[in-house]
């Protein structure tokens, strides 16, 4: 809350003051003040800039506007010192892209197009410019992101903390069909949005061991005594509500040596040497989830985690001392949302500062702690629910697993109270698992140590009390309650498909932007032929602008009159592309054994990143580019069947597509995708849903009615039920003729140049397995 300088009646007389450079809203200011960054601060003069100079300068105008209205907010904040402040931490933030969405969210859009045009610029070529922040991957960033978005635009004071990815997760490359990654340079021509804070940087230590001594009160009290330390640095951006004087706070950390020179290694010729630490130590924040198919990932993921959430409740505990507060109110001034299991280490490290650094008894810091964490839960899949061998833990951080042994020891006793003589329900509710290699049970910590746990989708949160964490449901059923995802109109309506929301703004005004349900006011207006006509060619103009897109970053021609029949998702298996796949390679055969079948001619649309250590993600990848070579050379096919697959898809790239989409691919196994956000994406804009019920897809059909949603595959209970009764999957394959020509046509080698064995661990884990169930 103190991360800007500190203010005063003073300083803000000056702020008022220079209000027409740095403030002021009118074309004529804004244009100066663009001139003015581009000269002062860029260091650059119109004759001899880059459209990155002009993009930075007008950044940096945009800037300050919000820092106007950041700067108020924590004044506001500190005076009013009974204000509950959310802090969300989450691994990721998937941000998009900043300078069109802060434009809308001033108000200022025509404004700033208006400046820039009388500056001989077009805006639109300027926000091309934006590299976009590698901050985040997939759908739990990106609901980080619109969370904060939300958060500020319904003025509640939050801190959302995360890490500062110099190299986000990767670039995505598609080189003779397969995924390559590089790297992600999204920092290489520098920020405009963020602010360092070198001052407000705190030490994070690694390793080593403890030891017990005696305090001054006669207690028994832990000293770790780290083998490393490592120094978090604060990087800051404000995070801008809709029309509103409020902006919050994004920090993310980095991380740097704690000494980053070795003078002594230097003058002795080890030049390496000299920079060593800064090298291993910076490593943490390098790179967003990093391959953990090594124990060196794993570790590295676990520091990561570590880190970022000792850096940012240290930064608490700073900001609720300053205030003047005592850490024994620490809850009423906080409330801590982890986002999924990756910052839950927090918990122990909460108590780990309250006890061992503050020296509070470890009832009052238990009770503190619980009623400071919620814990938000996004997956059932076992290998999401993280798990840390104890080994490794223990190595790392080997006060944290003594505290997590303690609070472990509590709850055990706690649960051998309510349920005496039952075992088995005690070691599969411990905290750490010992079936075989030791493990600490991540997800179980977060359930322990948080007041609230709550799911992501109606769905979701009824397989959680169910299955995942029943036992814990069953202890403490008034800990569980369902939070549906959702998802910024703002950005995904307004800013991504001005056509359509403008004319809803035209119809029905504007105060669907804050209050989505104000569309149902556009009902009466479906019977309307000039209405329907204007939504068919907004339609088509989107269609034609990403068709346009299309060809120029895949070479590949799309028409625009086809229907646009979309999956754009992270890859993975529980998605089920590769069932889409199947469906497109059945039509395929369709056509090629009658030509003159009736089919509506369609364009296939594929985009998603798969983790670089998921080898099935990655040739399902490389399948689906296969398919499309194949189908787009063929005459008699590629006027009715075209398929693409978009490079690194991301949320500028989503911004086209969502308004561009007829049908949404919505497939997911049932019972495996916790919410999904993608499926309201494409809903918000018009497209029509194709989908099994699952995650929020359930609550979409509830809204939209039955009829307007095309309904497809098992349900969750079917799923359970079939792989309990014993799932055959060759029988599917042996009795369903189209399925087996369509798997036979990828085994014979058809598309891929007669390899047989290209896509054969692929068909030999659908045909011998099929965990996800594509062919029931």
């Amino acid at each position: 809350m103190d991360s800007l300088p500190e203010t005063s009646p003073d300083s803000q007389l000056k702020i008022t003051a220079a209000e027409d450079d740095r403030t002021g809203l009118s074309v004529e200011t804004l244009r100066r003040a663009f001139a003015d960054n581009l000269f002062y601060v860029q260091g650059r003069f119109p004759e001899i800039a880059t459209a990155n100079d002009f993009y930075m300068a007008l950044a940096y105008t945009v800037r300050d506007r919000q820092l106007h209205r950041w700067i108020n907010t924590i004044e506001t904040y500190l005076k009013q010192k009974q204000h509950k402040i959310v802090c969300y931490l989450s691994a990721e933030y998937l941000l998009g892209p900043r300078l069109g969405s802060s434009l809308i969210s001033l108000g200022i859009y025509e404004q700033v197009r208006q400046a820039v045009e009388e500056s001989g610029l077009d805006l639109e070529k300027l926000l091309e410019q934006e590299a976009e922040p590698g901050l985040g991957n997939g759908g739990l960033g990106r609901l980080a992101a619109c969370f904060m978005d939300s958060l500020s635009t319904l003025e509640i004071p939050a801190v959302g903390y995360g890490i500062r990815y110099e190299f986000g997760i990767f670039t995505q490359e598609i080189r003779d069909g397969w995924q390559i990654e590089v790297a992600d340079q999204w920092l290489r021509l520098g920020d405009p949005w963020e602010l360092r804070r070198p001052d407000r940087a705190v030490k994070v230590r690694f390793g080593g061991r403890t030891e017990t001594y005696t305090d001054e009160q006669g207690h028994s009290r832990v000293r770790w005594i780290p083998r490393q330390i490592v120094r978090g640095v604060p990087h800051d951006m404000a995070i801008l509500g809709y029309h509103v004087n409020t902006a919050n706070a994004l920090r993310l950390w980095k991380a740097e040596a704690y000494e980053s020179f070795n003078f002594q290694e230097f003058n002795q010729g080890d030049y390496y040497g000299a920079v060593h630490e800064q090298v291993v130590s910076g490593t943490i924040s390098k790179v967003l989830y990093p391959n953990d198919t090594m124990v060196q990932g794993k570790q590295l993921r676990l520091e990561q985690q570590y880190f970022f959430v000792c850096c940012s409740l240290q930064d608490m505990i700073r900001i609720h001392l300053r205030l003047g507060r005592d850490l024994n109110e620490f809850h009423e001034a906080f409330a801590v949302q982890l986002n999924d299991t990756h910052p839950s280490i927090g918990i122990a490290e909460l108590m780990r500062l309250l006890v061992d650094e503050h020296q509070l008894q470890w009832e009052t810091a238990w009770d503190i702690t619980r009623k400071t964490f919620a814990y938000t839960n996004h997956t059932l899949l076992p290998e999401a629910l993280e798990k840390w061998p104890v080994r490794l833990f223990g190595d790392l951080l080997p006060r944290h697993l003594e505290i997590i042994y303690e609070i472990n020891r509590r709850f055990l006793d706690e649960v051998r109270l309510k349920y005496p003589g039952d075992a088995a329900r005690v070691a599969r509710m411990s905290l750490i698992d010992e079936s075989g290699e030791r493990y600490v049970r991540m997800a179980y910590l977060a359930t322990v140590g948080s007041h609230a746990v709550n799911g992501v989708a109606e769905l979701h949160s009824e397989l959680l009390k169910e299955t995942t964490l029943h036992d814990f449901f069953e202890l403490w059923p008034e800990k569980f309650l369902n939070v549906t995802n959702g998802v910024t109109p703002r950005r995904f309506l307004l800013a991504s498909n001005p056509r359509l929301s403008g004319l809803a703004s035209r119809k029905i005004g504007d105060g669907w932007i804050k209050h989505l349900e104000e569309l149902r006011e556009l009902e009466p207006f479906v019977e309307d032929p000039g209405f329907r006509s204007e939504i068919r060619q907004i339609k088509q103009a989107n269609k034609r602008d990403l068709a346009g897109y299309i060809q120029k970053e895949t070479g590949i021609t799309v028409d625009p009159e086809t229907m646009f029949d979309v999956q754009v998702k992270r890859l993975h298996e529980y998605k089920r592309q590769h069932l889409n796949l199947l469906h497109i390679i059945t039509l395929y055969h369709r056509i090629k054994r009658n030509p003159g079948i009736e089919l509506v001619p369609r364009t296939f649309i594929f985009g998603g990143k798969s983790a670089p250590g998921y080898f099935m993600a990655k040739l399902i990848i490389k399948l689906i580019n296969a398919v499309g070579e194949v189908l787009n050379r063929e005459p008699d096919v590629r006027d009715r069947l075209r398929v693409v697959f978009l490079p690194n898809y991301n949320v500028k790239q989503a911004q086209r597509i969502f308004p561009a989409a007829d049908l949404s691919e919505q497939i997911s196994t049932a019972g495996y995708e916790a919410s999904g956000t993608s499926n309201m994406k494409f809903a918000m804009n018009g497209a029509l849903t194709i989908g099994t019920l699952d995650g929020a897809n359930v609550e979409i059909r509830q809204e939209v009615g039955e009829e307007n949603f095309f309904l497809f595959g098992l349900t969750a209970k079917e799923v359970f039920e079939k792989r309990a009764a014993g799932y055959h999957p060759r029988d599917y394959y042996n009795a369903n003729p189209d399925l087996r020509e369509a798997v036979d046509l990828i085994s014979s080698g058809h598309f891929s140049n007669g390899d047989t064995q290209l896509f054969k661990p692929l068909i030999d884990s659908l045909l011998e397995h099929d965990p996800y169930m594509l062919f029931a």
